[in-house]
């Protein structure tokens, strides 16, 4: 019996534990009860009480003496008396039973809707007279006045089948294009269709016209509720003259007063599957709904969560005993559930021993089953040479792995390692000692790339948490413990160049520090050495070096910006005369090159120097460039370079300047001869 507990509310389940092959006989049954463990602790409530493969409805009769349940495969239904706590007896059906209903208070009266439209109907001997309704059904009510059947299903048309006349009555035409689900009042004997438009039509059996509608739709979508299709009704269920809960598709259950067309309250189940089923249990005002996946029951005044049972499998069907803390599942698997939940009522009459059961397993809770059992792997038994054992009785199979007796477990670990309590020993002498370290300045672990730069961060968080003004303000990520910045000390192609132009005109002052920094590293490179070959090692003392210098003032960091300049300046001047010395030693020698056809030569300088340039990488072509004039290379005060280029001017750019040049003679050469004609026209005017 497994035993769970939610919101202090426990759950006793009394259908877990393995199940017993029916092809088994009687005598092998008893004797495997008395070699498994599991078999013997099992409680068996009802005798058989499971299906070949699926069930899918399960009821019980007014009275509370039969349990009937119908499943696959072969379509049966099965009834058990819960007085013998045996099954009574077993039908085999022509098709799958959608729903049934039990119309007399015990068995001797029952009603099967089919999936393939028929309606069959069996009294205490067996069958009785099967019978076909125009669509498919869904779902049917019993009116008890009236005797009448209302079927609902694949049509806006409600059918009506009368038993004391044993015919069909006029139809109800409702406004629907299809119905999903039914009931009536049992008071007041109002008839409610829920239909595929998410809204529910009440009828009244005596006039045969719609009451009232509500649009259960529109009321279910909340703020919280995510949906993403119309819902449509799947549970309806009355209680009382005056309530009514419905269930949607999409997993909400909305309670109304039949005197207003707003809900009183929308519970929803946050997984947004079907609701299956909506039960009341008015002994603690609790509504019990139930989808697929799970059950809850919650107060029908406030909405809060009373508990909820959630099952291994799928749910088809729900029903709770009356009068009593026990419910019933129909499952997607052949074992039927059968749950105790002692605070909903108390167990019934038939099995009122659950009620000592339960009280003693409050009272002396015992320990698990797996207490004096140890866990191990397919590993640990290659480890312990125990593959031998697996299919034997000394394992075990268990999800991925095997349970086994502890006692063995410790013998055979003891034989397979004989110095454990040595290393077991020495584990411990090597905690004592960490803890004593831990009191001693630690050491800080360092990556492999980039350890001045880490040093001076762990540095500056150290600075960080020391100063009070800080602790006040937001913490920022440190970039050694962030994920972005990961690679940054792992990838070697990420490791910080010092001997660069950049970093030294940038960083100045970087030399001393980083002579400090790096006699820092060396320091913890030593003790960590020291730390792997020696148990123990000698406190570091703390150098006053490094406290005592204080921060350097800009005289200084000028000093130092102009002496990595003049350093700077003859690198470059001795990479230069290097460069020159090379051109001078290479001998040049004649190249010979092949015209295509179709191409005009020009010259062998224009289409030589075009080839090596593009034959030459981008520094080698940059070079090239400085070289011959068109490019020229700078340093800002800031560190950064600064290129010019000076664009070659091609032939046709060449021809055309030349064609500007003499056109501009032409004009100049028009205006003096203009100009000389203007002044003779003068003097012989002024002559006259």
């Amino acid at each position: 019996m497994q035993v769970s507990s939610l919101n202090e509310v426990k759950i006793y389940s009394l259908s877990c534990g393995k199940s017993l092959p029916e092809w088994l006989s009687d005598r092998k049954k008893r004797a495997l009860q008395k070699k498994d463990v599991d078999v013997r602790r099992r409680i068996e409530l009802i005798q058989d009480f499971e299906m070949p493969t699926v069930c899918t409805t399960i009821k019980v009769s007014k009275d509370g003496q039969y349990i009937l349940a119908t499943g696959t495969y072969k379509p049966r239904v099965r009834c058990y008396d819960t007085y013998q706590l045996s099954l009574k007896f077993e039908r085999c059906l022509d098709s799958e039973v959608v729903t049934f209903e039990i119309l007399s208070d015990d068995y001797s009266k029952i009603v099967f809707l089919h999936n393939d439209r028929y309606i069959e109907f069996h009294s205490q001997s067996g069958f009785y007279y099967k019978t076909r309704i125009p669509k498919f059904g869904r779902d049917f009510s019993y009116h008890y006045p009236s005797c009448d059947l209302y079927f609902v299903g694949a049509s806006s048309e409600v059918y009506r089948l009368n038993l004391e006349q044993g015919r069909y009555l006029n139809p109800l035409q409702t406004d629907a294009a299809e119905n999903n689900v039914c009931d009536i009042n049992s008071v007041h004997g109002l008839f409610a269709t829920g239909t595929i438009e998410g809204r529910v039509e009440c009828w009244d059996p005596r006039t045969r016209n719609r009451v009232g509608l509500l649009d259960c739709a529109l009321n279910s979508v909340t703020a919280d509720s995510e949906i993403n299709s119309l819902p449509t009704i799947s549970a309806l269920k009355f209680n009382g003259a005056l309530t009514m809960a419905v269930g949607t598709s999409t997993g909400q259950v909305l309670l109304y007063d039949l005197r207003s067309d707003k809900p009183l309250l929308v519970k929803d189940h946050q997984y947004g599957l079907p609701i299956k089923s909506v039960h009341f249990q008015d002994s603690l005002d609790l509504i019990l709904s139930a989808d697929s996946r799970i059950i809850k029951m919650w107060n029908k005044n406030s909405g809060k969560i009373f508990t909820s049972l959630e099952p291994e499998h799928d749910l088809n069907d729900v029903c709770l005993y009356p009068n009593s803390g026990m419910l019933l599942t129909a499952n997607e698997t052949p074992k039927m559930g059968i749950y105790y939940i002692p605070v909903l009522g108390p167990a019934p009459r038939w099995c009122s021993f659950l009620d000592n059961l339960t009280e003693e397993l409050e009272e002396n809770p015992e320990s698990t089953v797996y207490d004096d059992y140890k866990f191990v792997t397919k590993k640990d038994l290659e480890n312990l040479g125990l593959t031998h054992l697996v299919g034997s009785p000394f394992l075990r199979a268990y999800m991925h792995g095997f349970f086994m007796d502890i006692r063995l477990y410790h013998k055979v670990k003891l034989m397979v390692n004989p110095f454990a309590y040595e290393e077991y020993r020495k584990d411990k002498i090597r905690q004592k000692i960490e803890e004593t370290r831990a009191q001693r300045v630690q050491l800080k672990k360092l990556p492999k790339v980039n350890k001045e730069l880490a040093l001076k961060l762990i540095e500056e968080e150290e600075e960080k948490q020391k100063s009070s003004w800080k602790k006040k303000a937001k913490s920022l990520p440190n970039i050694l413990t962030d994920d972005r910045f990961k690679v940054m000390f792992e990838n070697p192609d990420f490791q910080v160049d010092e001997e660069s132009e950049e970093f030294r005109l940038l960083n100045p002052l970087v030399s001393k520090i980083s002579e400090k920094r790096k006699k820092k590293l060396r320091l913890l490179e030593q003790q960590e050495h020291r730390e792997k070959e020696e148990e123990e090692e000698p406190e570091g003392k703390p150098s006053d070096a490094e406290s005592s210098e204080s921060s350097d003032d800009e005289k200084a960091w000028v000093e130092e910006v102009r002496k990595q300049r003049r350093l700077l300046q003859q690198e470059e001047k001795v990479k230069r005369q290097e460069r020159l010395k090379e051109d001078q030693q290479t001998v040049l020698k004649p190249q010979f090159y092949e015209i295509k056809a179709g191409e005009e030569f020009r010259s062998f300088k224009d289409s030589a120097t075009k080839q090596k340039l593009m034959n030459k990488t981008l520094e080698d072509r940059l070079k090239i460039e400085a070289k011959n004039g068109t490019l020229s290379v700078s340093d800002t005060t800031v560190g950064s370079k600064q290129l010019t280029f000076t664009l070659k001017r091609s032939e046709q750019q060449k021809k055309q300047q030349e064609a500007e040049k003499l056109h501009r003679q032409e004009r100049k050469r028009l205006r003096r001869s203009a100009g000389h004609l203007k002044s003779r026209h003068r003097r012989g005017r002024s002559f006259h």
